[in-house]
């Protein structure tokens, strides 16, 4: 390699350096963020199981309530 040559290489490696060094910054910060989100959603899916369960438990005691008032409307 001549003299010239050399250092303009030498710059394009350092700067190809600096962009991958940046890539693998970005990448860790999107691996993290994505861990971060999995748990939320685990979370978020878990509370929604239960808001249904209850959702449902209401549910049912309204339909039994609404059954005991028609039996009673019946009967008196």
């Amino acid at each position: 390699m001549s003299k010239k040559i050399k250092p303009v290489v030498e710059e394009e490696l350092a700067d190809l350096e600096e962009k991958v060094d940046s890539l693998v910054t970005v990448v860790e910060q999107l691996m993290k963020e994505n861990r971060s989100l999995r748990t939320q959603q685990e979370t978020l899916t878990m509370e929604r199981a239960g808001l249904l369960e209850k959702h449902d438990q209401v549910r049912n005691r309204v339909d039994a309530i609404v059954t005991r008032l028609k039996s009673l409307e019946t009967g008196a």
